[in-house]
């Protein structure tokens, strides 16, 4: 679903080894929505003094210190998403009903926050489309 590719910007050929890579993976026949969607990750940008990235679109980090680690994460998760046509929601509902066990089956549940007093719950789910369409048809409120 998504092509990362992360560079060592401090490599004296940083440059060529990134046409390397593309050309190699271009000869595969990768499909170009791929190559396309691509995420540039430059690493060790801790090494190279203010660091900022010339290339459209890339994404500079430090593995090591964890510096722009929480941006590429984003990053991913938004072209995931965009990829497999998910979405990630919260909804409401009530504990005693069937929807909990239902998201559990049906979709991918990150957190799930329970509100004992009035017996509902938060829950954050990954979801497609035609997933969430049955929900709403099986739990209109």
């Amino acid at each position: 679903d998504l092509i990362v590719h992360v560079r060592d910007i401090t490599h004296p050929e940083t440059i060529l080894q990134k046409a390397t890579v593309l050309s190699v993976l271009k000869n595969l026949n990768i499909p170009s929505h791929l190559l396309d969607s691509m995420v540039e990750v430059h690493n060790k940008v801790d090494l190279v003094e203010r660091y900022k990235p010339t290339e459209e679109n890339a994404l500079a980090i430090s593995a090591l210190h964890g510096h722009g680690l929480e941006e590429l994460k984003e990053e991913i998760e938004k072209k995931i998403l965009t990829a497999t046509g998910k979405k990630i929601l919260t909804v409401n509902i009530n504990l005693e009903g069937p929807q909990l066990s239902w998201l559990y089956k049906e979709a991918t549940v990150q957190e799930v926050e329970v509100m004992a007093e009035d017996g509902t719950a938060r829950v954050k789910v990954i979801i497609g489309n035609s997933a969430l369409g049955r929900y709403k048809n099986l739990f209109p409120y």
